[in-house]
């Protein structure tokens, strides 16, 4: 049987950033949280989207940025949905051995959503439309918007965590560990309110590159 290892422990075994994000990326990722939960909650009671699915997005998002917490908790919570540990071990690591043909490409999406910082271009995700369909696509974007906000803050909380314990990140400091959990918090809510105007007024919950640059 494998040893349930504590969010401390997990935390413990990273001492750098994989990734480091910015007080305003914090905050721009905050905005498009209440219309991204709102697909979500939908997609919980129409069933569009498989739950396990999402959560093997959340993981490739989570991979990418690195971020300890958010692995630790999205490895509980798909346990509890049965998957494997082999499974999770595989997307938290980029592995692909686990992923099923139909889902490969919105797993791609999700990394290079990440990737992007969540700035995607424009021609990806219409390729995830014509996959897998409009509302569809509106779902999957949203689960990767829902995790990066997630990890953009469990970073620094990580960082923090870790120091707690003795064991600083490389190249981190606690100014900016505290910023950004606490200036975060703060504006948590004015970021929702902010997103939910955006949705009053019609404006489309999502946020991409539109170059044509590779």
């Amino acid at each position: 049987m494998t040893k349930k290892v504590s969010l401390t422990e997990s935390v413990l075994q990273k001492n750098e950033f994989k990734r480091k994000f910015s007080l305003w990326e914090l905050y721009r990722s905050f905005v498009f949280i209440p219309g991204a939960v709102s697909q979500l909650i939908g997609n919980s009671k129409s069933k569009l989207v498989d739950r396990y699915f999402i959560e093997r997005l959340q993981l490739a998002v989570t991979e990418v940025n690195g971020c300890a917490a958010c692995s630790y908790q999205h490895t509980q919570m798909a346990l509890e949905q049965g998957m494997s540990n082999e499974e999770i071990n595989s997307f938290l690591s980029g592995g692909s051995d686990f992923i099923k043909p139909e889902e490969a490409k919105a797993i791609m999406f999700a990394q290079h959503f990440a990737d992007s910082r969540g700035f995607p271009k424009k021609t990806t995700y219409d390729s995830i439309r014509e996959e897998y369909g409009k509302k569809e696509a509106h779902i999957i974007l949203s689960a990767c918007q829902v995790m990066i906000a997630g990890n953009m803050f469990g970073i620094p909380f990580s960082a923090f965590l870790s120091r707690f314990k003795g064991k600083q990140y490389k190249g981190s400091t606690l100014f900016y560990e505290l910023s950004m959990l606490i200036i975060g918090v703060l504006c948590l809510p004015i970021a929702i309110i902010h997103g939910l105007l955006r949705g009053l007024v019609g404006l489309p919950n999502e946020r991409f590159d539109k170059s044509m640059t590779i």
